[in-house]
């Protein structure tokens, strides 16, 4: 099984409790991806923009909690 449309189909074939444990699985998978891609961007300064908005609403009192309490 190697493309992305036989492996749908084998989807298509599996009982329901099964289609659950993959779901879980997949999800966790993509969390990990998503965690890497994060501490890559981290890393090499994708998201320092985010920490100087931060301190600029710090220094000017505009900086609010999160998420905002309603």
């Amino acid at each position: 099984m190697s493309t992305v449309e036989e492996i749908e189909s084998a989807i298509e074939n599996l009982k329901e409790d099964e289609v659950t444990r993959l779901a879980k699985w997949l999800d966790a998978k993509m969390a990990d991806a998503w965690d890497r891609a994060i501490t890559r961007d981290a890393e090499c300064g994708k998201l320092d923009f985010l920490f100087d908005e931060a301190k600029a609403g710090r220094e000017t009192g505009t900086l609010h909690p999160w998420p905002r309490a309603r």
